[in-house]
């Protein structure tokens, strides 16, 4: 049956599930349902700002602003453009990141154990020289510093911007020590705990950013070229353009986006809206039982 002839909530159904398998891959479903089913103890509980933010559909433009702000830091570039394998299997990588990211904000404090503890263990074997000659670690606490700053910086600014009910300033405190709990355990010494020191790590990382061929390859790659089909592109690209334009100007300079964004970011806003409002009804949310741990 064509898409044309089906009902409404057919409609709704066939697009959530098309969403839902690229973001989440082939068991979806089971992985939701574990998540927010399983029985136990959450880390986080149901009045938590850390779950309102990743319950939101705004985390589709604040994970791409994410991307494409960390791969400006050298070191985390190389050791994604060396080991995550984004290229070649982008969705397996959102996969995974999407996981961890719901597992540890909604699932069992047993089930949020384990995924750090599997991150972890990967961080461990990562390590190389970038193009320059300097090397990494994965498990370099400043560079783990940086990555968690952007995630919790971008996830937040793009729901005070595209949320359905964006958080006032006590909740982005909340949210911003919510995110540190989990940083913690990855391995970040002294993560940001409030709005403000989240502003102040970042600004404290911007000596450290540059363009390179393999930060401005990264960003041709996620904002014209992702691996998708034909009636996915025109949403994708105000998606991408909503991204592009939540970043603060002198990124945008470094990221260096490709003209037809640029040509698109005027209307980067009410485009992220609409984007925001179709995954809103095409993944309706799930309820959030569970007491924190």
């Amino acid at each position: 049956m064509s898409w044309s002839l089906r009902s409404p909530g057919e409609l709704r159904e066939r697009a959530g599930d098309v969403l839902l398998l690229h973001v989440a891959g082939p068991s979806a479903h089971q992985k939701r349902a574990r998540i927010h089913g399983a029985p136990g103890p959450r880390w986080f509980g149901p009045e938590r700002p850390v779950r309102a933010v990743h319950a939101d559909a705004s985390m589709y433009v604040g994970g791409l602003a994410a991307l494409l702000l960390q791969s400006l830091h050298p070191l985390a570039m190389a050791a994604v453009a060396g080991h995550s394998g984004f290229q070649g299997d982008p969705w397996g990588r959102l996969q995974r990141t999407s996981t961890f990211l719901a597992v540890t904000t909604f699932g069992t404090a047993d089930d949020a154990t384990h995924a750090v503890e599997r991150v972890r263990r990967v961080h461990a074997g990562i390590s190389g020289t970038t193009s320059d000659g300097v090397p990494y670690r994965a498990s370099d606490p400043h560079l783990l510093g940086w990555v968690h700053s952007v995630e919790t910086e971008c996830f937040l600014r793009a729901h005070l911007r595209y949320g359905r009910r964006p958080l006032d300033a006590a909740g982005q405190d909340g949210y911003v020590a919510d995110m540190a709990e989990v940083a913690r355990r990855l391995g970040v010494p002294r993560p940001p705990m409030t709005r403000a020191e989240l502003t102040a790590a970042i600004t404290a990382y911007r000596p450290e950013l540059r363009a390179t061929p393999e930060s401005r390859a990264t960003a041709r790659f996620l904002i014209s070229d992702p691996p998708l089909p034909a009636p996915a592109r025109v949403p994708y690209a105000f998606l991408a353009a909503a991204a592009v334009e939540l970043l603060p100007p002198w990124v945008r300079v470094l990221v260096g986006p490709p003209r037809p964004t640029r040509l698109l970011l005027p209307l980067a806003r009410p485009g992220g809206h609409a984007i925001t409002a179709a995954v809103r009804w095409a993944i309706p949310p799930v309820p959030l039982p569970g007491p924190a741990a």
